[in-house]
């Protein structure tokens, strides 16, 4: 088969299957940040497809860019591609798979810009309420990170982080108030369990994505996906350090009311599945099965790079 048919099926299996099996797939929940990182790798290999199909349809149908996408390709390779497809389909193409990746790189340069201001906002207004304690406190658990706290004055027991340069966990004094110390640790734990995994830049991605291309369905479930993953796998990270029991509680307590928006916020409608989660306890998967789906999530990157190479090398055998 021609290396861009086959692109174009692949992509549009990825693009449509993909996504569904992924989000029915029961294992996510034990293994968030495995299921983050299947995530990360269908959206990369369906980009990877668009992006090869790109490059092959420009070949096709401009010989200028083929001769340099060809340049120093030992004999028989560019032939073995099948080139030159017919040109009016070609260049259709190719300004179809141009505009996505036009639209792709202007939907996520607003998105980080639009995030970076929000942040710069939101950090100068923390400024003017409420002053920075010394670096460390309320880590009780030796960390050593360098993440400030900042207390806010409000009745409302809340807990966020503003990620960036100079990471900010902010807590209300309701919190504080409510809050036992373990649970206060495990809250702390949570919003530094998003900062260090830079979660804001994911959320991010999925965000631009899902703007620059509305309505696909494999970017309306990756942003879907994302923002529940990334607030089980905080709550992994915290209660791997201060319990089951603890995080919950946390998650309990600071559910009650409505409050300010947090840099990874969960609808309210999901806080007690996530409560029953951490309450079941339910084991990791086995060292073996999770190396096989990561292997697979691998293989899904690697299939669109050895299609596209395929034509090339089986010339040269």
């Amino acid at each position: 088969m021609n290396a861009l048919p086959a692109l174009l099926l692949l992509g549009l299996v990825l693009a449509t299957a993909g996504p569904r099996l992924l989000a029915r797939a029961r294992w996510a929940e034990r293994e968030p940040v495995l299921a983050l990182w299947a995530w990360q790798c269908l959206v990369v290999a369906t980009l990877l497809c668009c992006g090869l199909a790109l490059v092959l349809t420009g070949a096709a149908a401009w010989p200028a860019a083929r001769d340099l996408l060809f340049s120093g390709a030992p004999h028989g390779v560019e032939a073995a591609y099948g080139f030159p497809l017919a040109r009016p389909w070609a260049i259709a193409g190719a300004f179809l798979f141009a505009v996505g990746g036009v639209r792709t790189a202007m939907a996520l340069g607003l998105e980080v810009h639009s995030a970076r201001a929000l942040r710069r906002r939101r950090q100068r207004e923390l400024a003017l309420r409420a002053p920075e304690l010394p670096a460390g406190l309320g880590s009780r658990s030796g960390s050593g990170s360098g993440e400030r706290l900042v207390v806010l004055e409000n009745t409302q027991p809340k807990a966020w982080s503003l990620p960036g340069p100079r990471a900010r966990l902010v807590v209300t004094t309701g919190a504080l108030h409510r809050l036992s110390d373990r649970e206060l640790d495990a809250v702390l734990a949570h919003e530094r369990g998003h900062v260090r995994a830079r979660h804001h830049w994911l959320l991010q991605c999925a965000e631009a994505l899902n703007t620059g291309f509305p309505g696909a369905g494999i970017f309306v479930l990756f942003r879907e996906q994302v923002g529940r993953l990334v607030e089980l796998a905080a709550d992994d990270s915290a209660a791997r350090r201060h319990g089951r029991l603890a995080t919950a509680l946390a998650l309990v307590e600071l559910n009650t009311a409505p409050g300010p928006a947090e840099s990874c916020p969960a609808l309210v409608s999901e806080v007690p599945g996530r409560v029953d989660r951490l309450l079941a306890g339910e084991p990791r998967l086995s060292v073996a099965h999770r190396l096989r789906l990561t292997v697979g999530a691998l293989a899904a990157v690697g299939a669109p790079l050895a299609l596209a190479f395929a034509p090339g090398l089986h010339a040269l055998i």
